[in-house]
């Protein structure tokens, strides 16, 4: 009888989770990588780092690969504002179908908000929204999506939870600034569920 539940543990555990993937800056290339706006890789304490150097001619700055096959499971990234007259910040960007149509996490502080968008056929509208106040520096978004639900965390903390069923296919992810917010990220962590 532990011989079958043994078995049957480790069936459901490989069968729910179907990949952890951590994407390291200091051993990935970004020459697959589909990339608005000009990144690069930069060394920072000893630590390799993804950053916008130069805002796209577009809206939008991303930086997203289809490698990766999201459509449940979690995405973390750490980021830090690093400059930006007209918007600062940055997020996550998910179930990435093309460069005109995916979802958005992303805080602001200049606006003190952390926010979902949906941008879909190139515009994008808001989901949800949270105002809140982060001190300068990294810090850790992390989303959670099941079925068309997700939710939201900056530093551990649940700020937003919301629904939405318009993006309903499996997707790349990827990192995304607005305008001339220059921002880095790194440790960029995915678990994908079946």
């Amino acid at each position: 009888m532990l011989k079958i539940l043994l078995t049957l543990f480790i069936f459901l555990t490989v069968s729910v989770f179907a990949e952890n993937i951590t994407i390291d800056f200091a051993k990935t290339s970004l020459t697959q990588w589909h990339q608005y706006g000009v990144w690069g890789i930069d060394q920072e304490k000893k630590t390799n780092i993804l950053s916008l150097h130069q805002q796209s001619k577009g809206s939008f700055n991303l930086c997203y690969t289809q490698k990766v096959h999201f459509l449940n499971g979690s995405i973390s990234v750490d980021f830090r504002a690093n400059s930006g007259r007209i918007d600062q910040g940055g997020g996550l960007m998910w179930r990435v179908q093309d460069n005109d149509n995916y979802y958005v996490a992303r805080f602001n502080p200049l606006e003190d908000n952390f926010r979902f968008y949906i941008v879909k056929d190139g515009w994008r509208s808001e989901i949800a929204s949270a105002d809140i106040k982060l001190s300068s520096g990294w810090h850790t978004m992390r989303i959670e999506q099941k079925s068309n639900t997700f939710i939201g965390y900056l530093d551990g903390k649940k700020y937003l939870e919301a629904k939405d069923n318009k993006l309903t296919k499996v997707g790349g992810v990827g990192v995304w600034t607005k305008a001339d917010a220059l921002s880095s990220f790194n440790h960029l962590h995915i678990i994908t569920e079946k």
